[in-house]
């Protein structure tokens, strides 16, 4: 539906057309480059219903029905379409249940001996409490097959749990809530294909942000950049494992947690196309959907020339940063979580690093400055964290302003900054100062769970209203401060 299964869906249909078959499209979005009349040889512009698309079956009568190219809303019609006789082609209902059902998904990861983050899925509030306190906060809660993370949180105690499983999701039998344990530590991410037999992944993503926000609204990195060999190892042992043992006949996509002494969790594995694939095909110059849809047709990766399980890395850096809508979406809080909120991507590369993150920040229209204000409200549990970043714009010779709490930290620690009144201590002077173009970038950052009636959130809107660069991950403001210090070096060394 979305661009990227838009991509993996345009090439599967190519692939399809040249095996000499007629490719036929059900899709119901007008924004997508497969509901041009011209990429199939036939298209219906219907709604994504079992009855809808029945009905285009029992007319057409296809040989088959391909479900994983078209993100979760595709998936979701493969059971109700088997269970009405339709031939499913590729990964089957059997091994998208294996992927997404909790308990069947649990007993295979312990079948594999592969580690997951200790959680229970509950359908009471009092369970979900009593699961919590077993796990140990903080967890990550959300709905049973969620798309997007939607209604995903990160919750510190016993008081937020409860809010959120009286306010933020429906909880009963039938609709059962995830609780997990938080593990914080640095996000993975694969996209790979397989023939039941052999298991291909073309890269390792990296993602810049550690785990509690979204794949989706993290900027990702090919080649990985900070992960062992070992862990890489690891990570490509699990693939094939879960592959083979999932029952995969075409793409999936797996998201890892690597922790600080080098364990590696799996998040969640999509029997499906993912939204990496468009990126991950471009950076490694592996066609995924083309391959997978061979797979799918019955050509195995071997009959395609592939024999390794991955391909020598590029000697490139390949970066990609969400592009976000929040000054278009009224309302939507800034605020960076497990819920996906980012509507768009870039791409950059370059041989180095930081150019490519330069450039892809660019691309999706951050506005980068080297001189100017930064100004910074950071949680507690944050500030210690936060210290060095802030005195790295400090020697960048960036002007530092604070709410009270961050100017007094940040004072203590030999930062010259101006510290600022709050908006709930009667001061607009905050508010002013974001408006009236005076900070150059907004670093904000607030506990686990905490609520959006503080005065974060009055700034994070004003901050979107007037297009200030915002910040409320200190690993994207990491990955912007390598960019300025390479960018400032040089044009010192020019200078020089």
């Amino acid at each position: 539906q979305g661009v990227e299964f838009d991509y993996s869906t345009v090439h599967a249909v190519m692939t399809i057309k040249n095996a000499g078959y007629e490719a036929i499209i059900i899709n119901n979005n007008p924004e997508t480059v497969s509901t041009d009349y011209t990429t199939a040889d036939k298209l219906y512009f219907e709604p994504l219903t079992p009855e809808d698309v029945m009905n285009i079956i029992e007319f057409e009568k296809p040989e088959g029905v391909v479900t994983t190219l078209g993100g979760q809303t595709a998936i979701n019609l493969a059971q109700p379409l088997f269970d009405r006789g339709v031939k499913i082609i590729g990964t089957d209902c059997a091994a998208i249940d294996r992927a997404e059902d909790r308990n069947a998904f649990e007993n295979l990861l312990n079948e594999l001996n592969i580690p997951r983050a200790k959680g229970k899925a509950v359908t009471n509030l009092e369970d979900g409490i009593a699961a919590a306190a077993e796990i140990g906060y903080p967890v990550l809660v959300r709905p049973s097959f969620v798309l997007g993370g939607r209604a995903m949180q990160i919750v510190a105690n016993e008081e937020q749990l409860r809010h959120y499983l009286r306010t933020a999701v429906e909880i009963d039998e039938d609709k059962p809530v995830l609780v997990d344990k938080y593990i914080y530590g640095k996000e993975v991410e694969v996209d790979a294909i397989c023939d039941g037999r052999d298991v291909f992944v073309p890269g390792i993503m990296e993602l810049v942000e550690k785990t509690g926000i979204h794949s989706g609204d993290s900027i990702s990195v090919y080649p990985s950049f900070s992960i062992s060999n070992k862990v890489k190892g690891i990570i490509l042992q699990y693939a094939k494992k879960l592959g083979l043992g999932i029952g995969i006949v075409g793409l999936y996509n797996i998201q890892f947690i690597v922790d600080e002494n080098d364990d590696v969790y799996i998040i969640e594995v999509n029997p499906r196309s993912s939204r990496t694939v468009p990126f991950l095909s471009k950076a490694t110059g592996y066609s995924l959907a083309d391959i997978a849809t061979e797979v799918i047709m019955g050509k195995s990766l071997k009959e395609q020339g592939i024999f390794d399980i991955y391909p020598e890395e590029k000697k490139r850096w390949y970066v990609k940063v969400p592009v976000f809508s929040f000054n278009k979406i009224r309302g939507l809080d800034a605020y960076l979580s497990p819920e996906m909120k980012s509507t768009g991507e870039a791409i950059g590369y370059d041989d180095k690093l930081n150019r490519a993150l330069y450039k892809a920040l660019q691309a999706s229209g951050m506005h980068l400055q080297n001189y100017g204000t930064v100004f910074c409200t950071i949680a507690d549990k944050d500030k210690e964290e936060a210290l060095p970043l802030i005195r790295r714009f400090y020697k960048l010779g960036f002007n530092i302003q604070a709410t009270a709490g961050t100017a007094k930290f940040l004072k203590n620690n030999g930062i010259r900054t101006h510290e600022l009144s709050k908006i709930s201590e009667g001061s607009d002077e905050i508010p002013d100062a974001l408006r009236q173009g005076h900070i150059a970038y907004f670093i904000n950052t607030k506990d686990p769970g905490s609520h959006n009636t503080n005065d974060g959130a009055q700034l994070r809107q004003v901050a979107t209203e007037y297009n200030v660069t915002m910040f409320t991950s200190l690993d994207t403001v990491d990955a912007l401060l390598d960019v300025l210090e390479e960018t400032t070096l040089t044009i010192s060394t020019i200078d020089a």
